[in-house]
């Protein structure tokens, strides 16, 4: 049986705890050989580099946009020289996650944009790909994509995409893969489940965003929290059955789905083709 690849879970966050060994066990029983870990600003840098370390998965730095109203000027040349003493570190294979999100009110605008230029600039300076967050803001992230580009494709994924078919292919075009997780469990996520079902195979890649984005059967609703359910904690184990959901939506075999997939994710991140080969997924190195 062929594995998967999540190519975006945040390992690293305290909903996992000490509890966290054992959560990336039970993904790489369950066929997930190897997980990338985003940071999300320069506080979990070291975090992320040493648990994706422990492992033999994969890390990324980065500055994600809930952050920028935190951050500081200099966390951009913190970020800098972060790549630069890492530039031969095997397991930092991006830069991520970085990108826009309108759907948070209050969030600056300009601020946002700013640090994800700047961090675009980054990955062209550094030869990576990027791990880029596009919650509604699709048509932004595509306008900066294009003006920074200098002519060159992009390497890396569309996180959670979630956008429209037009919007899809230009990320496609512009070098993107589209990830694609627990969303589209749910029956009423009619647009992911089109896309994830239409789209071109060779453009998804899989993720869990764990401990968020839970499938629909970790999923509480308001009324079964406020009754005292608790809501349940999304892991990279639970990305097979995703996988599975998806293989059926497009009429092919969970096997099918894990290969091309994992192609995809290597094409995305070329970096990953070694961790591939060098893990042992879900065993903690001493």
């Amino acid at each position: 049986m062929a594995g998967f690849i999540d190519t975006h879970c945040h390992l690293d966050a305290p909903e996992f705890g000490e509890e966290m060994p054992a959560v990336r066990a039970r993904a790489a029983a369950a066929g997930v050989e190897l997980c990338v870990i985003p940071a999300v600003g320069v506080f979990n840098f070291e975090a992320v580099r040493a648990l994706a370390h422990a492992q033999g998965d994969a890390y990324a730095l980065g500055i994600h946009p809930l952050c920028t109203g935190s951050a500081q000027e200099g966390d951009l040349a913190t970020l800098d020289a972060a790549l630069t003493a890492r530039r031969d570190d095997p397991n930092l294979v991006a830069v991520g996650e970085i990108g826009l999100d309108y759907f948070v009110p209050d969030l600056d605008g300009p601020t946002q944009e700013r640090f994800f230029r700047a961090q675009l600039a980054l990955a062209r300076a550094h030869d990576l790909p990027v791990l880029i967050h596009v919650r509604r803001s699709v048509d932004k992230v595509l306008k900066h994509l294009r003006q920074t580009s200098a002519g060159r494709p992009w390497r890396g994924i569309a996180h959670a995409f979630n956008g429209s078919e037009q919007q899809a292919k230009a990320c496609i075009d512009l070098g993107l893969k589209l990830g694609f997780g627990g969303t589209l469990t749910f029956d009423r996520a009619l647009q992911v489940r089109r896309l994830a079902a239409s789209v071109p195979l060779d453009a998804i890649v899989m993720e869990t965003d764990a401990p968020d984005i839970q499938p629909h059967w970790l999923y509480r609703t308001r009324e079964q929290r406020d009754a005292g359910a608790a809501q349940g904690r999304n892991e990279p184990a639970e990305l097979p059955r995703i996988g599975a959901v998806l293989a059926q939506l497009r009429g092919i075999s969970v096997d099918a789905l894990a290969a091309a997939t994992t192609r995809n994710a290597l094409e995305a991140i070329p970096r990953l083709a070694a961790l591939m080969h060098a893990s042992v997924p879900g065993q903690l190195r001493t």
